[in-house]
C-alpha cells in the first residue's frame, strides 16, 4: 500500500504578491526551496491561514534572497497581499517507510526569512 504523506511544508510565509494575469502557480524564492526541499514544477497544496482557503498549484522559482512568495492565476483569488500561509509537499511512500518519514519543516519571521529549519516535526 502506499500512503500519501508530508514531506515537506514552508510555515506561515507571508504573500508578497497576487497576480491574477498569470499562467498559474506559486513563486517561491529559491532559498525557501533549497532548505525544504520543495522543486520546480512540483504540486503543493497552500493554506491561507487568514481565511482558510486551500488549493494546490505548482511552483516556480523565485529570485533567491528576495523572499517572493507570489500566488499566481486563477489561485491569486484566494489570497490577499500580507496573508499568512503554509505551503506543503506530500510524497507517496510504502506503508513500512512511513514511520520513518522526517518532513523538512520550514519556519518563517514575517520578513519571509528563515526562522528554523526543523526535521521530524510537522
Amino acid at each position: 500500500m502506499q500512503l500519501k504523506m508530508l514531506r515537506a511544508k514552508i510555515h506561515r510565509a507571508v504573500v508578497t504578491e497576487a497576480c491574477v494575469d498569470y499562467v498559474g502557480s506559486i513563486t517561491i524564492d529559491k532559498d525557501l526551496l533549497d532548505a525544504s526541499g520543495i522543486l520546480v514544477g512540483e504540486c503543493v497544496l497552500v493554506a491561507d491561514l487568514n481565511d482558510g482557503a486551500r488549493f494546490e498549484t505548482y511552483v516556480f522559482e523565485g529570485e533567491p534572497g528576495s523572499g517572493v512568495i507570489c500566488v499566481n492565476g486563477a489561485a491569486a483569488r484566494l489570497v490577499d497581499e500580507g496573508d499568512k500561509v503554509i505551503i506543503m509537499a506530500y510524497g507517496y511512500v510504502d506503508a513500512d517507510e512511513a514511520s520513518a518519514l522526517e518532513p523538512t519543516v520550514v519556519l518563517m519571521n514575517d520578513d519571509n526569512t528563515i526562522s528554523e529549519v526543523r526535521k521530524g516535526e510537522a
